[in-house]
């Protein structure tokens, strides 16, 4: 089993407490509200949002996938920092194990820098290329971005 990285750092106007607030500690409440066609709702099956808890995201009709578990490996609200494991998907992936994704945010200038970087643990024999990584994290840097805007028209979420 082979392991790639893949790392990426997005600039947002939004403070890194709402920003972090928004996609970590209440996206279960967040993103259903702000993207509803895309994600039909998240909640914990196991634990309430701290280190070991399940996240389950329910996607829209329309969407590729039906639904992914995430579990939460480390989470530091103090420093905007969250690490969780792609553990479960409706989709079969044939060509990876799992994937390992840590988030942080940091403050710049009036906003934040979102540094993201990804694991993914390929098969053994399998061969992952880049041009499938980038078409999923381009989705994320939609949420990301539907997110921001969000937070930008509604001063008073997540501050």
């Amino acid at each position: 089993m082979g392991i790639i990285n893949y790392s990426r750092e997005v600039t947002s106007v939004i403070a890194p407490s709402r920003m972090f607030k928004a996609l970590v500690l209440e996206s279960h409440n967040i993103l259903p509200m702000i993207v509803p066609e895309g994600i039909k709702s998240v909640e914990f099956i196991e634990g309430e949002g701290g280190v070991g808890s399940i996240k389950k995201t329910n996607y829209g009709e329309t969407a590729h996938i039906k639904y992914t578990k995430h579990k939460i490996n480390a989470l530091d609200a103090d420093n905007y920092y969250c690490k969780y494991t792609l553990i479960e998907s409706d989709i079969k992936f044939d060509k990876i194990d799992f994937i390992v994704e840590e988030v942080k945010f940091i403050a710049a200038d009036s906003g934040c820098i979102c540094k993201m970087t990804s694991e993914y643990h390929v098969k053994e024999g399998a061969e992952l290329k880049e041009e499938d990584i980038k078409k999923g994290k381009d989705k994320a840097m939609g949420l990301f971005k539907a997110v921001e805007e969000y937070l930008l028209a509604n001063s008073n979420v997540c501050a």
